[in-house]
């Protein structure tokens, strides 16, 4: 099994190096993992006690970071660091304010570039967030006896754990984590059902990272005037389909104005030429707000603060396989929140639907002409609206209790 998996790491490897001669998103991540050994050796002393949380992308980082922020309050002398899988993860913390010492791209699971990476520093303990395992990774950290977590884990029965091929790497599992933390009752049975009998269910770490929310200044400037007397929808992490909503809602006249934040700003010269006469936030203080239907959101770090201003939240990502984006960001804040039907790994989705906050499509089509009811319905917006906020509030604290979990 060793043989192979070494053997599927090369390929990756080798796979990934080659489609970055075609694609900037990978080859910022092959670059960055050439220098994730000079960032610890920079950073770290091999005495140094290290905090390492590691997350594939920007979603597992939400989730883990709650935990992180307060095992460092709990140890404010060791030192802290990030790793991810993914560019989208690590584009979105490194450039902003964070609580690591360093944030990097976590190395090859190659057996040799592990070894030397920890020889960097100590880790005091690491966890991995919802079901990013590397089979070397864990096996050094076995070796050195470090305490392993898994915050919010999340076991699904397509996984390979469930799968012939599958049992070797459920074995390394019973043999280095120490303790997995479980978003679901169904994830805790799955697991135990293979054996990872080591679990307890504490819930998701992101509600607790999004009630703190509410504690905040939530005010985006210039909001309150492009929003005026009507009512606001803000499609949050937008791509084509839920562009499409947007363009129907138009056509249909629907009273309300529209905030449009796309997955990525090299949407936004696409956008543009969709909606000829939307505002960019960026030239709003430059033109009258208040005469725009429509609002094209061309910066970063606004999006869950928009999400207070609005009445209605569309959530991208639920209309392809690429996944649904965080809609515990809207949720938090009482808000209606719709979005497509390709979400198996999103939990909370099915959850915040059977609570009364939420709606699923299969067709954007169906979205616009929701809204469309939503809009003239006080009864419908206000309930949806009071389900969402009590599902939000209601959730356990999961962070409180995994914290007390690893220090006991």
């Amino acid at each position: 099994m060793k043989f192979i998996y070494g053997l599927f790491v090369e390929l990756m490897v080798i796979g990934m190096k080659l489609f970055a001669l075609f694609s900037d998103k990978t080859r910022r991540g092959v670059e960055g993992r050439n220098q994730s050994l000079a960032k610890v050796k920079a950073a770290f002393t091999a005495e140094d006690k290290v905090i390492w949380m590691h997350a594939a992308s920007l979603g597992e980082y939400d989730q883990g970071l709650p935990v992180l922020e307060a095992l460092k309050k709990k140890f404010p002398k060791s030192k802290v660091l990030v790793t991810f899988f993914s560019p989208s993860g690590y584009d979105n913390v490194a450039k902003k304010n964070h609580p690591a010492d360093v944030v990097c791209y976590l190395p090859f699971d190659r057996k040799n570039d592990v070894e030397e990476f920890l020889k960097a520093f100590t880790p005091q303990l690491f966890f991995t967030v919802r079901y990013d395992y590397w089979y070397n990774l864990l096996s050094a950290l076995r070796r050195r006896k470090v305490p392993v977590y898994v915050v919010s884990a999340l076991f699904y029965r397509e996984q390979y754990f469930f799968k012939a091929y599958g049992r070797d790497f459920v074995k390394q599992l019973q043999e280095t984590v120490n303790r997995f933390f479980h978003q679901t009752e169904e994830s805790l049975k799955l697991a135990a059902s293979i054996g990872l009998t080591n679990g307890i269910v504490t819930g998701d770490t992101r509600f607790d990272r999004v009630k703190e929310y509410r504690r905040r200044d939530n005010t985006v400037d210039y909001i309150s005037d492009f929003k005026g007397k009507k009512k606001l929808i803000v499609f949050g992490s937008s791509w084509e389909a839920e562009e499409q909503i947007a363009r129907e809602l138009i056509e249909r006249n629907v009273s309300a104005k529209i905030i449009l934040a796309p997955h990525d700003l090299k949407r936004v010269k696409h956008l543009t030429d969709l909606f000829p006469d939307a505002l960019l936030y960026s030239k709003i203080q430059e033109d009258n707000p208040a005469i725009a239907s429509v609002l094209i959101i061309d910066s970063v770090g606004l999006l869950s603060r928009l999400y207070s201003h609005a009445d209605i939240a569309v959530v991208g990502g639920g209309f392809h396989d690429a996944g649904l984006h965080n809609i515990l960001e809207a949720a938090t804040f009482g808000k209606p929140v719709l979005f497509g039907n390709h979400y198996k790994k999103n939990p909370e989705a099915d959850a915040l639907i059977r609570n009364g906050g939420a709606k699923s499509f299969s067709e954007p089509t169906g979205v616009a002409v929701f809204i469309e009811q939503l809009v003239d319905d006080a009864t419908t917006l206000t309930g949806m609206s009071t389900a969402s906020f009590e599902f939000v509030s209601d959730q356990p604290n999961a962070t409180e209790t995994i914290v007390r979990e690893i220090l006991a």
